[in-house]
Order: C-alpha cells, then structure tokens, then sequence
C-alpha cells in the first residue's frame, strides 16, 4: 500500500522525480526538504496557473462584479466631505 507522501528528502526526491511529479500532477504540491528545512515546492501546472496574478484590475473587477447590476450605486461621491472648525 502507497501512503500519501507530500515531504520529499532532496536526495529521495532526485533519485525518484518522476513520482514526485506524478504525486504533484494527482495529490497536490510536494515539498522537498534540503538539510531539515523546507526548500523547494513541486506543483502541478494547473496549481501553477491558480497562482499567477490576473491581468483584471480592480476597477473592471467591480465592474464586473453582480453588485454592479444589481442595483448598488459604485459611484464615486465627488463631494469634499463635510466643513468642520478646528
């Protein structure tokens, strides 16, 4: 039986990378320890994608956001606020 191993030893994980790979693509990231410490992630390319940033600024975010059609005024107040004495 295969227990799910997801800390590689550097060593361990160079002698068997194409399991670390597989393990990565269908178990999720791998790590693979270098003298004790965590050194080095292995992710799948579609976990890869899940991190990259988007190229949506906020702007087209709210945009096209549900709260956009929903009837919630995004505009901006242009006022100056409110006059107060110091």
């Amino acid at each position: 039986m295969i227990t799910k191993r997801k800390k590689w030893h550097l060593k361990d994980a160079k002698n068997r990378f194409t399991e670390v790979i597989r393990r990565a693509k269908e178990e999720g990231p791998q790590t693979i320890t270098e003298y004790g410490k965590d050194s080095f992630v292995v992710l799948s390319a579609e976990d890869y994608k899940k991190l990259e940033p988007s190229d949506t600024s906020l702007v087209t975010f709210f945009r096209n956001s549900p709260l956009a059609n929903s009837g919630v005024d995004l505009s901006r107040d242009k006022s100056f606020g409110r006059d107060f004495e110091l």
